[in-house]
């Protein structure tokens, strides 16, 4: 049996997170951008921050796991 809980997690927030397509935060005029497609070195740290605490909130303290097989 495989688990597909952490790759699924990660692909979801992977996309949803990255900068610029949905929002970006900071934005380049304004605190908040919604699907400028652009982005900035400070949001890319931004939003890593994200990812890496709703990664580790999914993964470790919930405990996401899918099976196949």
């Amino acid at each position: 049996m495989a688990d597909w809980g952490p790759v699924v997690i990660a692909v979801v927030l992977f996309v949803l997170l990255t900068p610029g397509l949905i929002f970006q935060l900071p934005g380049n005029s304004r605190f908040v951008e919604f699907g400028n497609m652009g982005t900035s070195g400070l949001s890319i740290l931004v939003h890593a921050i994200i990812y890496f605490g709703l990664i580790t909130i999914f993964l470790i303290a919930i405990g996401v796991h899918i099976y196949t097989g």
